[in-house]
């Protein structure tokens, strides 16, 4: 057969790249698109089975350079592989997705603070954290929280505006609820009193500050950034990671976990005045962030974890005397914990309160145990897998009902199995060094980084220049994500179920704020 007439079949290139969590490879090699292909991958992510990780914008050029690419990382969670996809925009202004994808309308309104662009159509186009642009001549911010709020018109509507400033040791945060009588109609959260510039700050890095930066994006997360940040250095540098770090990041990754479960059941005890369990878990997540502080010397992880590796080993008297004291922590945890479920006033406080229907969940791209409170099987543990979870399986925990109860029982069962792992691993502590040398990033790639906080999906990204630094560092804590799904939780509900609705999904205004 003749070559004209060969069935052999046209080879096309992939319109996405294609790689696997905590990979880097040549910026070069991700497709470049122009902005109406680029948009229609998006649009078309979700029906693929997939969803927004990340959304970002880099300089093309020089600072006066109006040049903008934007970079889209798609994860594919049935699939474990992440997409990436580019665009590049010579002006300013491009057409919104948001009103047929609501997943990106946090990303958009950032990509207009950072970088001076003008989402068309946009339907809420406001602030996000109020920081100044990253683009020469994009203008100044406005002060901080002064901007438009939305307004129901009515006789009987009325107007509840709580914060920025809040009673007790508590972040400042600025909610705004629109009520007719007890119930609320529309809540809309103002955030960005807590931006810090991080992003920023890493910028130029590594440097031996940007671990610290790392680990302070949110404080009750700092395994968990620490973890996401040191795997994009290491997957930058070509460097393997000896087995015995990976399973001491593990258990310090899942301490804090359980840590922080169990401090949120705690204080939803509280919140509907159920003394004993609010007062047991209040002690016991104490009990938990000891046993972390064995390990390194911070209740909060703090200088555990460094790229390569850990700078923290454990000696198998050390390993034997954490697992019983964790063995106590869970028996007294059952024993507190189970009072909630046997009390039928909380369950009633509990059930179908703060709904999140599994579809308003999944068009906000919502994640971590909000999502699988929700029924969405979104756990990067066991659908992206990195580190110790490349081999030891943890399940997936999740609820269909989307209310409190469900967020709720949700932290229960990740208690329970983060325990099992921990208690397994440190019985099984492989041998060997814990820390490996690192060497110099490799120019011009990205990488991408994704980490299953306590909270959700933790996601970094960063992109070397012709030197191997960070050209761009971008961070996404799943707080940014999740703060949309708060206020979607309480329409209809009383006002008084904020609180608790509130701490039910517990998000983080540092890890949103940056």
């Amino acid at each position: 057969m003749s070559a004209l007439t060969s069935t052999r079949p046209i080879e096309r290139p992939a319109p996405v790249l294609s790689i696997s969590n905590a990979a880097a490879r040549p910026l070069a090699e991700v497709p470049r698109h122009d902005l109406g292909t680029f948009q229609e991958l998006l649009l078309a992510a979700q029906a693929r089975g997939r969803r927004v990780s990340a959304l970002l914008g880099y300089p093309l050029g020089s600072p006066g350079d109006p040049g903008t690419g934007l970079l889209a990382v798609l994860a594919a969670d049935r699939d474990a592989t992440l997409e990436l996809v580019r665009t590049e925009l010579a002006g300013r202004a491009f057409p919104s997705l948001v009103p047929r994808c609501p997943e990106l309308h946090l990303f958009e309104r950032e990509l207009a603070e950072q970088w001076g662009l003008v989402p068309e159509g946009h339907p809420w186009p406001r602030p996000v954290r109020f920081q100044p642009p990253r683009r020469a001549g994009a203008g100044a911010p406005p002060p901080i929280g002064v901007t438009s709020f939305y307004a129901i018109q009515g006789g009987e509507v009325h107007e509840v505006a709580v914060g920025p400033v809040h009673a007790g040791v508590i972040e400042p945060g600025h909610f705004r609820f629109q009520c007719y009588g007890e119930n609320v109609i529309h809540l809309e959260i103002s955030l960005g009193y807590q931006h810090r510039g991080v992003e920023r700050a890493l910028a130029g890095g590594p440097a031996p500050r940007s671990i610290h930066y790392a680990e302070t994006v949110a404080g009750d997360t700092t395994i968990g950034h620490a973890t996401a940040y040191c795997q994009v250095v290491e997957a930058l540098a070509e460097t393997p990671v000896p087995a015995r770090a990976h399973t001491l990041r593990a258990i310090a990754a899942e301490l804090e976990r359980i840590a922080n479960h169990v401090g949120d059941l705690g204080a939803l005890a509280g919140d509907i005045g159920f003394l004993p369990t609010a007062s047991f878990c209040g002690r016991l997540r104490g009990d938990y962030l000891n046993l972390t502080a064995e390990l390194c010397g911070s209740r909060f992880g703090r200088g555990l974890l460094r790229p390569g590796g850990t700078r923290f080993d454990v000696a198998a008297p050390q390993a034997a005397e954490l697992a019983t004291r964790l063995e106590r922590a869970v028996r007294e945890t059952e024993e507190a914990v189970q009072l909630l479920w046997s009390t039928a006033s909380v369950q009633s406080r509990f059930e179908e309160t703060g709904k999140l229907d599994r579809s308003v969940a999944e068009a906000l791209g919502v994640v971590g145990v909000a999502a699988r409170a929700s029924g969405l099987h979104r756990d990067v543990r066991t659908t992206h897998p990195y580190g110790l979870y490349r081999f030891a399986h943890i399940p997936l925990s999740a609820m269909p009902s989307g209310d409190v109860f469900a967020r709720a029982f949700v932290r229960y069962m990740e208690i329970r199995r983060s325990a099992e792992l921990v208690r397994r691993e440190l019985a099984l502590l492989p041998a060997g060094g814990t820390r490996a040398p690192v060497g110099a990033l490799l120019p011009e790639h990205v990488s991408v980084s994704l980490v299953e906080g306590w909270r959700g999906e933790l996601c970094h990204v960063a992109l070397t220049d012709a030197a191997g630094r960070f050209a761009t560092y971008k961070i996404v804590d799943p707080s940014f994500h999740n703060w949309t799904a708060l206020a979607m939780a309480l329409r209809g509900q009383q006002i008084s179920d904020f609180p608790l609705c509130n701490k039910s999904f517990n998000l983080s205004y540092c890890g949103h704020d940056l």
